[in-house]
């Protein structure tokens, strides 16, 4: 399964009332270090699909939902379970540190 695109409109959807934990990756299209992560979310969504889905929202194109959850800076990645944040990283980093970080957080 690829990562998602969400937007405003479908974040509380896609996100918030996902069954299983969602990783959220706000990024941009002109951020070198969220084009760093993208491959790696992209192949940790297919080898943890069922696990945890993997969500990612163009900050540019919907500013809200950024904004609702704080973000200042991007790459941003939020851990979402039952619909609550329940862990965040901020900036990019190696696959293997992505994996851990999601697996101590579900």
């Amino acid at each position: 399964m690829a990562t998602v695109a969400v937007t405003d409109d479908t974040f509380d959807a896609e996100v918030k009332n996902s069954e299983i934990p969602v990783v959220v990756d706000f990024w941009a299209e002109w951020c070198g270090p969220c084009k760093q992560i993208g491959p790696a979310l992209e192949e940790i969504s297919g080898e943890m699909e069922g696990k945890v889905k993997v969500v990612k929202v163009d900050v540019d194109a919907n500013p809200n939902s950024p904004a609702a959850m704080g973000v200042r800076g991007i790459p941003a990645l939020f851990l979402f379970k039952d619909g609550q944040v329940v862990s965040n990283m901020m900036g990019a980093k190696p696959k293997a540190a992505l994996i851990d970080w999601i697996n101590d957080s579900i």
